[in-house]
């Protein structure tokens, strides 16, 4: 198998495992408070990453340096996470996930204005195509409420905790001092454990832990260790062997991932109208995999 086939199923991969925390974060959501979940999840996936620091590259003294950039880092990733949380509390997961395909033209603006990152005109029509499907699905299909701009209360709180995963995406490039990829993911999420803790330590004293049904403790591992660990890890390998523009395009396939996950929970499928949508969200992917030559504006980050 080639190099760049053993990048697109890393990244098949990607994408499958991160639309699983959409739908199991659905059927959760409403059990035990964000803040309580993720201040958990972040402490799990940082003693993974941290251990795969440990082994492979170590972590030097200097890599915690202007600890602020951590914080920065890790406060933007915290609040994605809580807030995509709080919003599959009354957001359909397959919505949610048509959300989270605005993160790269969101990072691709961003990226504009902290890096002068600049798309090409396939990667701009690529982006409005994905852009279009996402918010075919957001809108449920429905003009009126497109043009009524009725948007459900789920779907907003997660679009600002996308605008924060946007920001993140660009201020990862700008803030890395030549720290390796899993040190640097390593002290953005002890950063953001830190912070969680704090935020959230009203949510972690009244979580009732020992009373919580096995789901909420498989998705707390899952969205530890696969949609957060295994992940970092398949954006990495896929990066070192696919160009950026290609590891992007994955996220457009989330959604189909979803609709796959509801299938095997057996939740109900989204009407036959919503899946137009993603439909034009598999286009958006299909274009920007067309061509090799044009880096992305800004690859995805791991999901963390």
């Amino acid at each position: 198998m080639s190099s760049q086939a053993q990048g697109h199923l890393a990244m098949l991969l990607f994408s499958a495992l991160v639309a699983g925390s959409f739908s199991l974060g659905g059927m959760v959501a409403n059990d035990i408070a964000p803040l309580a979940l993720n201040a958990v999840r972040f402490v799990i996936a940082g003693i993974a990453v941290g251990t795969a620091a440990l082994v492979s590259t170590g972590i030097p003294r200097s890599a915690f340096a202007a600890p602020w950039r951590y914080l920065l880092l890790g406060g933007l990733f915290a609040i994605y996470f809580v807030l995509m949380f709080e919003g599959l509390k009354t957001s359909a997961p397959v919505s949610s996930a048509a959300v989270f395909t605005l993160v790269p033209a969101m990072s691709g603006v961003f990226a504009w204005f902290l890096l002068r990152q600049r798309t090409t005109s396939r990667m701009a029509v690529a982006l409005g195509i994905g852009a279009a499907g996402a918010l075919w699905v957001i809108f449920r299909a429905d003009m009126a409420a497109l043009l009524a701009f009725d948007i459900g209360r789920g779907e907003v709180i997660f679009f600002f905790g996308c605008i924060a995963h946007g920001l993140y995406t660009p201020l990862v490039r700008k803030l890395n001092r030549g720290e390796s990829a899993v040190v640097f993911s390593f002290g953005t999420l002890v950063a953001g454990a830190l912070l969680l803790g704090i935020v959230g330590m009203g949510d972690i004293r009244g979580t009732d832990w020992t009373a919580l049904r096995p789901m909420v403790w498989v998705t707390i591992f899952y969205v530890s260790l696969c949609a957060s660990a295994i992940t970092f890890v398949l954006v990495q390998f896929a990066t070192l062997r696919l160009p950026s523009a290609k590891v992007m395009a994955y996220t457009y396939l989330v959604p189909s991932w979803v609709l796959c996950w509801e299938v095997a929970l057996g939740n109900a499928l989204p009407p036959i109208m919503i899946a137009a949508g993603i439909g034009l969200t598999i286009l958006a992917l299909l274009l920007l995999l067309r061509d090799d030559d044009v880096p992305a504006a800004v690859p995805p980050a791991a999901k963390l």
